[in-house]
Order: C-alpha cells, then structure tokens, then sequence
C-alpha cells in the first residue's frame, strides 16, 4: 500500500515539473535560511556550555547607584571572594580575574604581542572546564610570577621546545614570570579570551582590603545543592559589616542611610551560562550579545519557513482544477478520502526531503560567507552533535506538514459527482483563499523589507552622528605607561613632525573608559556623585576639538590648576550646578585621617559622547594629569594632507623611546565602529534573509500568475479579438496583484511600526520613524511584485487571438 502511495505521488509530481520546481526552490532557500538562523541562535546559546560545572559557578556583579547615576558591572572588590569563602558555608572555591588584554610579551631576544593576558587565582582549572596540557592544575597559578600560556601561544613562541621552565617578560613589569603550565586554547564560545593566565597573586592588590576599589572579575564555585539565591540573600548583611565602616569613614553616615537617601550599593551571583547574553552588565571582555537579535532572527527563520510554505499552499490549491478530475476517478474507484490525504502528505514530504537535500548544499557552500560576516565558526556537525540528524529529520517533517496539510485536506474533500460534472472547475476560480495567502506573504515582506531599512538607518545614524568631537584623523596609542617619565619629550618630538597637529595624554580615550569615581561637593557633603574621570593635560581639548562651552581650558599659566577640573554640561544639569565656578569637588582620598583638599571647577565643555549611542550622555570630569601618572593613552592628532609615512615617522620615534616595544595603536573613527559590530552584522544577515524571503515570495508569484493566464488564456484571447491592448491587458491582470499587495502594506505597517518603535527603545540616540521609511517599503514590494508578473502576463497578452481561442 505504501509503495503504490509513493508511485503514485512521484507520477503525480512529475505532470507538474514547473510548479515543482517552483516549490523546491522556495522551499529550499526556505530551509536553507532557517538552518543558518538556527545554527547563528544555537551558537549563541552555547557560549559556556563546555564548562561541566556550569551550573556551580557564578559571576559576582555589582549594582551601584550615586547621585543619580547607575552602574551595573562585573568588576568587584579584590576582598569580596576571600571574605564570603570564610563566611559563606555554600562556597566550595573562587576564581579572581584581572583582564589585562593585548599585552607585549618578551622571551629572550624576541618580542611578541598578545592579545588576551589576564591574571587569575589557582583555582582556575579547577573552576573552568579548560584542560592542563603540562603543569599541576592546584601549583600552576600558585604562587607569583607564574605563568600559563596556551598551547597556540605555545607553539608560536617556541615551536616544538618545552617552553615549562622558560622566563619571560610580561608587558612593564622589571620582574621575569616563569612559565608553569600549558593548556588548551580557551574556546572560542567562552564569554573571555585568554591565551596567557598570570598568577592572581602576583598583583599587588591581591591582599588588598579596600571594599571600594572595584576592579577584578570575581567567579565563584558553589557547593553540590547549595542555593544561589541563599547567597544572594548574605551579601546585604556583608556590606553593611564591611563596607558600612568606610561608608561611615568617608561620608559620615552609615551603609542604611548611604541607601535611604536613593543610592545603591549591591552583589548578586550572576549564573556563567547567563553572561554572553546579558549586555546590561558593563566592563566585559567580549562585548555581550543582545538576546534580542535572537528573538529577531528566530522570527524571520519562521516567517521564511511561513512564505515557503505558502508558496506551497497556493500552487497547490490553484493546481487544485487541474487536480481535480484525478482525484474524482480515485475516488469512484474506492480510493478512501485517508488515502488521499496519505498521498497528498507524501507529494510534500517528498518534495520537502529534496528541498532539505538542496538546503544542506546551500549551507555548506555559503557557511564560509556567513562565517566571514559574524566573525565566528559556525558549521553543521553531522557526527559531532548527536542532535544534528534528528534536528534536519524534524524540520523536513515540519516544513512538509505545514506545507501539505492543508492541500491534502482540501483535494481530498472534492466530491466524484461535482468534478465528473465539471461544476468543481468554474468555483474554484474564484481563489479567494489564494488571495488570502498572497496578501499574508507580501505583509511579511513588507515586514522584512521596513524593518531591514530601519536597522540600517539606525546604524548609519550611529556611525555618522556629531559625537561632539573631532573622530577623524586621530590616532591613539595604547600602553602610554611604556613611556615613563618620558611622555613629555615624546609629544615634543612628536609635533616636530610635519604631518601632525596635535598631540595629547590621557588616561581614557573615548569608548576606552576606566574610571568612574565618587566624589563629594563642597555644601552638599551627605550627597556622593559618581563621574566618569579622566585626567588629561593641556592639549586634550585641542587634540579631540572638544569646545568649550563656558570657563576656560586648563592652562599653563595657572598652577593651581593642577588641583581643579573640567566639567560636562551633562554634569551641570544633573547635578543641579546653577553656579558652576563656585562649585569644588573633594579630591577622593583612599586614606580617611588624610586632610581634605578640593578641586575647583573652572570650565564647562559640551557635552561629548563617550561611550556608545546605545547610551545616555552621563556627567564627565577631566582632572590635571600630572607627571605621577604614567598610565593610559597617547593621541595624536594627523592633518589630512598628511605625508604617507607620517605614521612610520611616529612608529620610529616611538621605538627610540621605548627600546624597540612594539606600538599599539587605533584610528579612532575605525574604532567607534566597532562599538556597533553587533548590529551591522545583524543588518547584513537580515537584508540577506529579507532578499531571500522575496525570491521565494517572487517565485510563488511567478507560479501563481502562471497558473492565473493559463486559466485564462481563452478570455485573454476575446479581449483581443474585442480590440484589447498588451497594455489593457497587463493592467488587467496585474491590477489584482496591485490590489492586493496593497492591502499587505495596510496589514504590515502597524506591526511593523509597533516592532520598530519597541526595537529603538534600546537606543537613547535614535532615528524618528517617517512615513518614507513605510512608502519605501510598499514601492520595493509592488516593484517586485509587477517585475515578477511581467514576463508570464505580457507573453500571453502578445499571443495570438487565433492560438489563445484554440487553447481550451
């Protein structure tokens, strides 16, 4: 019985070779592009995945809240882990990190760079799932200056040598680290990069006790069964033990009044697997993804998946005449109605094992390109995922039961007598339900089509707006603390150069914050501020064209101004400075018995983005660097009509400085992109996705209009006999799909403009929608649309009446 089921399916299919065709196409790009998004989602979902501990191990956050201004982030207090392994009985073990990044490393007479240097307590293999290739996982890190170093690293430092034993310089430090151990490469579905792990121990603010200075990244391993929320319950009563008496200290006041006066102060465990998606968390060190780029790309896989099948459903139903009279005959010759159904099911499923066929090709010829554009490695591990087979078998099944159920049930529901009549013919074509579906496919291509053009105006905006400085031309150099005393005669030589303009140290660069920092003002001693500092010398302004708005600059001729600062408008407004020139910060002082000293505000900037447009322009102070400050950047600002080897010229005075370090350095324009990689990635898979949801679109259309002439070849012919033009008769008949492409855009622009205004809620700069972006969307669909019907509709209008009148 099933053989004969599947014969007859495959005569069956063979009468309709273009509408096959037509639907293995769709349905193959259809698959094709779910299979993509899926393996971009799956991938996401993976990060952390390999650690066996995973659900033990936890992230300790910190949410703090001063004078208005909110912070959520991953840096935490050197003491916190210490502290809750002697008083919490439900940790096991912690992991302190400190994430150094790109870092020079030199072994003898050779100098490499290294992108991923961090520091890291002992209890890092036993925390992480990341195997020891050589060393004792419980002595590697044990002690300081020890270091591990990965075995790609490995290899590129010393070849085929046994590089345990060997002695190596770590950026700056005068002291030699002894390389303890090797071990595999971290995986790239970590939410850290680190391919050299120095011992935690060996940073001097190891043993610290300080509960304010924030800056390490703190893991912690719970117990079997022991509960996170149980810990999270513990913090409150362990700031106010510690962090009470400083608070007290500092302020006067205690850790409750600290809170009742609207500020906050608080841990929580974050849960591993939780952290790549969860960008509210700031200062990580692989940019988190934001979760609802998943919920985007896993709504377009299933409205491809829905045009694909529509596709299906409509060629199907319009064949549905010529159908008819087969499934009349099976029918008087006792073929059952289940029978039918049966064969109807198989058609797709058939069709839809050949699609799934095809797609697997597609994404195995194009994974390198999307690879190329998501900067990862995603791959379709037949054997490696024991899920991979089972998965494609499902989503076959799927997409041909979507596709098939309802033309299985529809043709096999005609009655022997009205198609032996020839009464079934003329109702059916009415197509009403085709229209239905047209309509549904051309709203989601609408949909596709809108929402790919908002993202990229959104992105565009992002990347072009006024950021309130100079992007352009400005080179800026990492590691400025190579340069010891010597920075102010580097920037002497520097400016000699000819094709520089300006030149400037600081400690922070825009998008490349390190400091925020509370303050007290004078008169308003119970408030506490928090404000991103950066201490800058005289140049800065003039280096980054950041203007003035009121006061004055830091100036050479004012010693005092060594002690005083540089304020933001935002600073101003937030904090409610109605005379800003009167105004004194107290200098923070780690040490409470020390004698208070103040810094005077004696100028306004406008106010500069420096961060991401993603966020709101907070308060900004710009404090005097002096010659004790050693660390941060070196900026220099290049004239457009620069020689060609004005950045070799500033490489070899760079050298001669630093005996031959290596210089790392960005351009800043190229940098403040990448702060938005996410989202042009995301832009290029969806105007991908969006191009293939209106090929299948297209194709369905292309089929269905071909149906639609061949119906009514006879008619077309009257017309001409009458006196009709090709052109009366392609309006005709591209007036209803005018129509109804029409009546998609009525349906597509309120969804579409409720996703979009809900998508930009996630920027505080954002594009305002107009109706362009809406009008563009239904030109592009009808375009598309009247192209696709175009060929078919004026083939048949340029026909001979005497061949068209012979046609039925």
């Amino acid at each position: 019985m099933k053989s004969n089921i599947i014969k007859h399916s495959i005569r069956a299919l063979s009468r309709q070779k273009v509408y096959v065709l037509i639907n293995i196409i769709g349905l193959s790009i259809g698959i094709a592009c779910s299979l993509l998004i899926s393996l971009f989602v799956l991938n996401e979902l993976s990060y952390d995945q390999f650690n066996t501990k995973k659900d033990r191990i936890y992230r300790v956050v910190l949410h703090g809240k001063l004078g208005g201004q909110e912070a959520h982030v991953s840096s935490t207090a050197s003491v916190i882990a210490p502290t809750m392994m002697q008083e919490f009985p439900e940790m096991e073990d912690f992991c302190r990190m400190n994430f150094w990044g790109e870092t020079v490393i030199k072994y003898e007479e050779q100098t490499f760079t290294q992108s991923a240097f961090a520091q890291a307590d002992s209890a890092f293999f036993k925390i992480f799932s990341i195997p020891l290739i050589k060393g004792n996982e419980n002595t590697v890190l044990n002690a300081p200056y020890k270091v591990v170093i990965s075995e790609t690293t490995a290899k590129k430092m010393f070849g085929n040598e046994d590089p345990i034993d060997k002695m190596i310089k770590v950026g700056t430090d005068s002291s030699l680290y002894k390389i303890s151990g090797v071990m595999q490469d971290v995986p790239e579905l970590s939410h850290f990069h680190a391919n050299m792990l120095g011992s935690f121990v060996t940073n001097p603010r190891a043993n610290e006790g300080h509960w304010l200075n924030n800056s390490f990244s703190t893991y912690v391993m719970l117990k079997e069964g022991a509960s996170p929320e149980s810990v999270n319950e513990k913090f409150h009563p362990m700031l106010v033990k510690y962090v009470g008496p400083m608070l007290q200290q500092i302020f006067g006041i205690s850790f409750d009044e600290f809170l009742d006066k609207g500020n906050k102060y608080s841990l929580a465990l974050q849960s591993l697997t939780d952290i790549h998606l969860d960008p509210s968390i700031e200062h990580e060190v692989k940019p988190a993804s934001d979760p609802k780029f998943i919920y985007i790309f896993g709504s377009i896989a299933l409205l491809i998946i829905l045009i694909a099948a529509i596709n299906f459903m409509n060629l199907s139903t319009a064949q549905a005449s010529k159908r008819a009279k087969e499934v009349g005959i099976k029918k008087v010759s006792g073929s059952s109605r289940g029978m039918l159904i049966r064969q109807f099911l198989t058609e797709s499923l058939f069709l839809s094992f050949i699609s799934l066929v095809i797609a697997i090709l597609i994404i195995e010829i194009s994974l390198p390109y999307f690879n190329n554009i998501l900067n990862s490695n995603l791959e379709l591990n037949y054997i490696g995922n024991w899920y991979t087979i089972p998965g494609l078998v499902i989503i076959s099944l799927f997409v041909g039961l979507l596709a098939g159920s309802y033309p299985a049930f529809f043709l096999s529901s005609f009655k022997p007598v009205a198609v032996l009549k020839g009464s079934l013919k003329d109702s059916m074509k009415n197509g009403r339900l085709r229209s239905v579906l047209v309509v549904l496919q051309f709203s989601i291509s609408i949909i596709l089509i809108v929402g790919t053009l908002i993202i990229f105006k959104q992105i565009n905006y992002m990347i072009n707006k006024d950021m309130g400085f100079n992007k352009e031309h400005l080179l800026v150099v990492r590691r400025a603390s190579v340069l010891g005393s010597k920075v102010k005669t580097f920037k002497d030589e520097i400016l000699k150069l000819p094709g520089v303009l300006y030149a400037s140290a600081s400690t922070a660069a825009p998008a490349h914050n390190n400091n925020g920092n509370g303050y007290i003002m004078e008169g308003r001693d119970q408030e506490t501020f928090l404000i991103e500092t950066n201490w800058v010398d005289y140049d800065y302004f003039d280096t980054y064209g950041i203007s003035l708005a009121s006061g004055r600059l830091f100036d050479r001729e004012f010693s005092t101004d060594e002690e005083a600062c540089i304020v933001n408008n935002s600073s101003v407004q937030n904090f409610g400075l109605e005379k800003p020139f009167e105004t004194r910060f107290m200098i923070p002082d780690d040490d409470p018995e020390a004698e208070k000293r103040y810094m005077s505000i004696i100028g306004v900037v406008n106010d500069f983005h420096f961060r991401s447009l993603h966020n709101k322009i907070e308060p900004y102070i710009f404090r005097f660097k002096n010659d004790d400050i050693l660390w941060g950047y070196f900026s220099i600002r290049i004239a457009e009509d620069a020689p060609d080897n004005t950045l070799n010229e500033i490489e070899n005075i760079w050298k001669d400085f630093t005996s031959n370090e290596p210089m790392q350095y960005f351009f800043l324009d190229e940098n403040l992109k990448t702060l938005y990689k996410e989202e042009q990635q995301n832009a290029t898979l969806s105007i991908v996705f969006t191009i293939l949801g209106i090929v299948i679109a297209a194709l369905g259309l292309f089929g269905l209009t071909s149906f639609t002439v061949e119906q009514r070849t006879k008619e077309i012919g009257i017309r001409k006999a009458m006196g009709a033009t090709v052109g009366n008769i392609f309006y005709i008949i591209s007036k209803e799909i005018i129509i109804l492409v029409s009546i998609s855009t009525l349906i597509a622009w309120p969804a579409i403009f409720f996703i979009a205004r809900n998508w930009l809620q996630n920027y505080h700069y954002k594009i305002t929608l107009n109706a362009f972006d809406f009008l563009i969307g239904f030109l592009i669909a009808l375009t598309i649309a009247v192209l696709t019907i175009s060929y078919r509709t004026l083939k048949s209008a340029r026909l001979n009446p005497a061949e068209s009148l012979r046609y039925e």
